[in-house]
């Protein structure tokens, strides 16, 4: 499985738990060992977007796929 293959897998994964919130999540693209993607819905507004984008998706994202330098929020 190819890495973006794995990273959209994570995100699909995490895409419920947003849900429950009233947010979501879409993937962008990934350049240059950079996942860019876009929090929508409530998780645009949240006051905890910074820790739920870093301490969540970017954590998640880079245990499986260790070459992953960072995650954008391009929303």
């Amino acid at each position: 499985m190819e890495d973006r293959d794995k990273i959209v897998d994570v995100i699909e994964k995490l895409r419920p738990f947003l849900v429950t919130d009233g947010g979501d999540i879409e993937f962008v693209k990934y350049e240059d060992n950079i996942v860019y993607i876009k929090l929508l819905g409530a998780c645009a507004g949240c006051s905890l977007i910074d820790y739920t984008l870093k301490d969540g998706i970017e954590s998640a994202i880079k245990e499986e796929v260790p070459s992953v330098k960072e995650v954008v929020n391009v929303g």
